[in-house]
């Protein structure tokens, strides 16, 4: 599934967190991956926590409506009314990260309320120089120095129906995923986990699966094209997908 970045309600698309580099509108790019028949789509604001702002409900509003397929909204997501409000534009899923980390319990609240199946807990994880990985908050700005595999095993003891874990050293370098990670945090739950970070061809998809994923999301290679990187919203036919396993 695509898993897109919004900044300023502008589609951009970054690497390693880092040097946000736009893309396009993310009401055209919804309109071509409705074509594609994608199955879900993420998109993600990068800088409502970062910059302490609510969602853009308004830019919310655009996409759901837009949008054919099911859709999972996260960014600057810090009480329940937002929440409702979030879903009652069209949102079937909500991505809890920065926040559910300084109040765990809020992931708690959000899961009873809205049910387990409606909150996914997004984790993003840095690998240290000595080939362990750290939890980072904020957009990737904040090391909170948590071992992910613990935090993985919280949030579904909060309650979360389903994590989605993005590698920071991998983001936007289409080298593939990181599925020695993948493969940790798999073993450590029993709830779907959905990886995102390094996506660079669809045998990368079909690794990240082997290791343990129940689901893959990818950004550049569904919004670049070639080796110059132009810009080209763009999603894996249902031939090659069926060619290497990830769909009947």
């Amino acid at each position: 599934m695509p898993c897109l970045l919004l900044q300023n309600s502008k589609l951009v698309k970054t690497i390693k967190f880092k040097n946000p580099n736009y893309v396009g509108d993310p009401v055209n790019a919804i309109k071509i991956y409705n074509e594609k028949e994608v199955d879900e789509l993420i998109f993600l604001d990068i800088t409502a926590t970062v910059e302490h702002k609510k969602p853009s409900f308004k830019t919310i509003s655009e996409i759901a409506s837009e949008c054919f397929m099911p859709l999972t909204y996260g960014g600057g997501v810090n009480n329940l009314d937002d929440m409702k409000t979030i879903f009652n534009l069209g949102a079937e899923k909500i991505a809890i990260n920065s926040y559910g980390m300084e109040n765990p319990s809020f992931i708690a609240e959000a899961a009873e309320k809205f049910g387990s199946q409606s909150i996914i807990a997004s984790i993003d994880v840095k690998k240290k120089f000595i080939g362990s990985y750290e939890v980072y908050a904020r957009s990737g700005t904040k090391n909170t120095h948590m071992d992910p595999m613990d935090w993985a095993k919280k949030v579904q003891e909060l309650g979360a129906g389903e994590i989605l874990l993005t590698s920071i050293d991998k983001d936007g370098t289409m080298e593939g995923y990181d599925l020695p990670l993948i493969s940790k945090i798999c073993q450590a739950v029993n709830i779907p986990v959905i990886v995102c970070g390094g996506a660079g061809k669809v045998e990368d998809f079909s690794l990240a699966v082997h290791a343990g994923a129940s689901a893959v999301a990818a950004g550049s290679l569904v919004v670049y094209h070639g080796s110059v990187q132009g810009v080209l919203i763009n999603f894996p036919s249902k031939d090659e997908l069926k060619k290497h396993g990830l769909i009947q």
